[in-house]
């Protein structure tokens, strides 16, 4: 997850505990951002990219995998004629 929306999460977090809540935890929002990257950091996630990425290699590899099902079919059919 980007820091970007991290720091959104960690506001709305932030902007939804009452003033005098607030007040008393002195920088929560700074608090709530650093716990939250930490518990993501502990998830098992990739970034958009790196599955984007990953989804393209999959595809080319069931392309060719495709390929060479075809390829050995015809072998098989020059074989038995």
């Amino acid at each position: 997850m980007d820091a970007k929306k991290i720091e959104d999460i960690a506001r709305q977090i932030n902007d939804s505990i009452p003033a005098g809540v607030k007040d008393f935890a002195g920088n929560l929002e700074q608090r709530i951002k650093t716990v939250l990257q930490q518990q993501l950091g502990k998830l098992d996630v990739v970034s958009r990219e790196e599955l984007d990425v990953q989804h393209q290699l999959l595809l080319r590899l069931r392309q060719r995998v495709d390929q060479l099902e075809q390829e050995v079919a015809a072998m098989k059919r020059d074989q038995d004629s």
